[in-house]
């Protein structure tokens, strides 16, 4: 076989297959943002404009805006303070029962399947004690939403740093750094984060996900977040919360390419030559 030709690898698309599936996948999510982007610009009076675009900066229109955009802010903080508990309590208890209570691993798994088994109405009746207990003692807050966020983007996050950490031979790594003398704290930081990385990313971008898309449980607490104040808004200007629901799509979009780019782990280096055989001396291929 000559090196220009190369040999196709069993199961793998031809390139035009490939295009044709990435083209019927990226239309599928591109026909309803173009649809969304066609119904902000439409006019009132008819015809096609930027005038929704423009209301939504206007600081005259701020007043009228103002639940939308303290949803905004409630839904970034509130995915920021996730997200720290994700990566602050989630990330070492996953980590312990890996390396010192395998048995328990089962368990894990069972417990945090049971936010998906719940609906998310039951579990907002199980809050509402806890939060009426939280509410007497700390207040009632907007950071308070965070813990029944973390309890619903667990079983996300636990899967994908998991299904990471059981692949990265983390105990070894762990009992080298051990027996080197490196503390917990430094074998959790320096040791074994690096090799879950990827991991720690997939469940950042889930837990972000989860928590600006989220609308039961703040609604049913009656929390203002990004959902909650679309619904509002919406019934007054479904023109500004088509837009805002667009610009919220796109961001998300951009921050899994971005996560996705940070994620991505260095190529491999090109094989080197082998080396070359060793030659005899000549006196032994004399001997010969």
């Amino acid at each position: 076989m000559s090196r220009g030709v190369r040999a196709k690898t069993p199961g793998r698309p031809s390139k035009p297959a490939a295009y044709a599936v990435i083209a019927v996948i990226g239309g599928l999510f591109l026909i309803p943002l173009l649809a969304m982007l066609e119904f902000t610009l439409r006019r009132t009076t008819g015809g096609y404009g930027l005038d929704h675009w423009a209301a939504l900066f206007d600081p005259e229109q701020a007043r009228g805006y103002r639940t939308l955009f303290q949803g905004i802010g409630n839904s970034f903080l509130l995915a920021g303070l996730t997200l720290v508990l994700v990566l602050v309590l989630f990330f070492p208890t996953i980590v312990l029962v890996h390396l010192r209570f395998p048995r328990l691993e089962r368990a894990l798994d069972f417990l945090t399947v049971l936010p998906i088994a719940i609906p998310a109405i039951v579990l907002v009746v199980g809050f509402a004690p806890i939060y009426r207990v939280i509410g007497t003692t700390f207040g009632s807050g907007i950071w308070t939403l965070s813990l029944a966020y973390g309890v619903l983007v667990l079983p996300f996050a636990y899967r994908a740093i998991n299904s990471d950490l059981a692949g990265s031979d983390a105990r070894v790594r762990a009992e080298a750094a051990r027996t080197l003398g490196a503390g917990w704290g430094t074998v959790l930081a320096r040791v074994i984060a690096p090799g879950v990385r990827r991991g720690l990313l997939a469940a950042s971008l889930l837990t972000v996900a989860i928590v600006l898309g989220e609308f039961t449980v703040s609604s049913l607490l009656n929390r203002i977040t990004l959902q909650t104040a679309l619904l509002q808004v919406s019934k007054s200007d479904p023109f500004v919360a088509v837009a805002v629901s667009l610009l919220s799509l796109i961001g998300a979009f951009l921050v899994l390419l971005l996560i996705t780019g940070t994620g991505r782990t260095r190529r491999r280096r090109p094989e080197t030559d082998p080396a070359p055989e060793p030659t005899l001396p000549k006196e032994a291929t004399n001997a010969r």
